[in-house]
């Protein structure tokens, strides 16, 4: 019930949304038939039936979306934005040799704030056409990064990325921090733009590095975004240097808490379960991208069973080779059933939580986005399921993780402005973003590096 409700008068609004369902995630497992969502100054106002809505407001803007599910916008929890512009370009090789022998070299040559703010637009386009209305970034040069999600709209978590070797960024651990937090103060007042502490992973960072951040997180009461034992040869080569594997290592160092986010955590055992879900860590789970790098599939039903909190993330599109967080909600649900021999594990309800409110809660983001309840920000996804590729519908949240896709995302809005309307981007030409994919295309093709099969 909301004021507007116990008042004569309707009362002005800025918008009023009118779709055939509604999946607001909380309550969860619920969907809601002839409701309307009420924003007002970018917050939800109300969400209730649609004829209280019509007698209790006055929107100054009405749109009908007589086919369409409305729902939260979905949370990629773990990507590299800036590296869609290196999309395709090292496939078919396992991590390390991908890492080490393509991308390290390439990002060597060509990162600069000028790469991580082009390539971000054109992640940030790609995301919100399909859903995503808030991303946790782990790269270089956050402000450039923040500077092409402000321009388009979008939420994002940045990360202070941390590693122990140089690169055209930063010349140490230190100076990586330095930066970071130089970049965190400076845009403090950006309600779009949070801050994570992002150490890149147990075998790029040292111990004294992770005590500084483990520090520094609890100090700043920001997340800690990290890969942890993404493939078998990380969880190995940590044996053999530390004597234990990177998850009680990370322990040790007192990085276990509930703000750490662990990237990937294929490679877990029942003990390792139990202690993350013990600690209250979160997971970013990355079906595709660990499909692709042939790194493994997660024991998601275990993680679930012990209480852990799953998030979903693309990764970069340089080994996904999309940001498309309804392909992680089909693999992450189609996987988690063949892995445990179980269909009832991570129905459609608990997909699109992981997708949308349980990214927010590891974010710390949940008090303002994740769900939409009244008070939240209008962080909102509209998809069509007039296709007829889509029909019947039985069932409109079976539907978005097993039938639908990003191309059926229609509408988007953060804080309640439109990002997404019928399907085109409202802030950025999309010939400026094929031209800016163009010359980055040229100048990466001429490095020299790229893996190109011939006949």
């Amino acid at each position: 019930m909301t004021n507007a409700a116990a008042s004569s008068t309707p009362q002005p609004t800025d918008l009023l949304i009118v779709p055939r369902w509604v999946i607001p995630m909380e309550p969860a497992g619920t969907v809601l038939e002839d409701h309307a969502l009420a924003v007002d100054g970018g917050r939800i106002s109300a969400l209730l039936p649609l004829a209280e809505a019509e007698a209790c407001f006055a929107p100054r803007e009405r749109i009908d979306l007589p086919t369409h599910v409305l729902m939260p916008g979905l949370v990629n929890l773990h990507t590299h934005a800036a590296m869609a512009l290196m999309r395709g370009y090292a496939d078919d090789l396992p991590l390390m040799t991908w890492l080490q022998e393509k991308i390290w070299p390439a990002e060597a040559k060509h990162v600069s704030a000028e790469f991580v703010r082009d390539g971000t637009l054109l992640a940030c386009a790609e995301m919100l056409r399909g859903g995503v209305t808030c991303f946790n970034d782990m790269y270089f040069y956050p402000e450039a990064a923040a500077s092409a999600a402000l321009e388009l709209g979008m939420r994002a978590a940045l990360g202070i990325t941390v590693i122990e070797f140089p690169t055209g960024y930063a010349a140490d651990a230190e100076d990586y921090l330095a930066k970071g937090l130089a970049a965190r103060d400076a845009l403090r007042d950006e309600s779009l733009v949070s801050f994570c502490l992002a150490p890149h992973a147990p075998y790029t960072v040292a111990d004294k590095t992770f005590e500084r951040v483990a520090t520094l997180a609890a100090q700043l009461d920001v997340p800690i975004h990290v890969h942890l034992h993404e493939t078998r040869h990380e969880v190995e080569e940590s044996v053999k240097q530390h004597g234990m594997r990177p998850i009680a290592r990370l322990e040790r160092l007192g990085l276990l808490d509930p703000r750490l986010i662990a990237v990937h955590a294929v490679h877990l055992n029942a003990e390792e379960i139990a202690l993350l879900a013990e600690h209250g860590c979160h997971v970013a789970h990355c079906p595709t991208s660990n499909m692709k790098l042939a790194s493994g599939i997660p024991p998601l039903a275990a993680m679930l069973a012990a209480g852990l909190s799953v998030g979903l993330g693309t990764d970069g599109a340089a080994s996904n080779n999309r940001l498309d967080l309804f392909h992680e909600i089909r693999h992450a649900a189609l996987l988690a059933k063949a892995e445990s021999g179980d269909p009832t594990v991570v129905d459609a309800h608990a997909a699109l939580r992981m997708a949308t409110l349980d990214g927010a809660v590891a974010l710390g983001l949940d008090e303002r986005i994740g769900s939409l309840k009244p008070g939240k920000q209008a962080d909102i996804c509209a998809v069509s399921l007039d296709d007829l590729a889509l029909q019947p519908c039985f069932d409109p949240a079976s539907h978005l993780v097993y039938v639908t896709g990003r191309e059926h995302v229609t509408h988007v809005w953060t804080d309640g402005q439109l990002r997404i309307s019928n399907g085109v981007p409202a802030a950025f030409p999309q010939c400026e973003l094929r031209e800016i994919a163009r010359l980055w295309h040229t100048r990466l093709r001429s490095s020299g590096n790229i893996r190109v099969r011939t006949a």
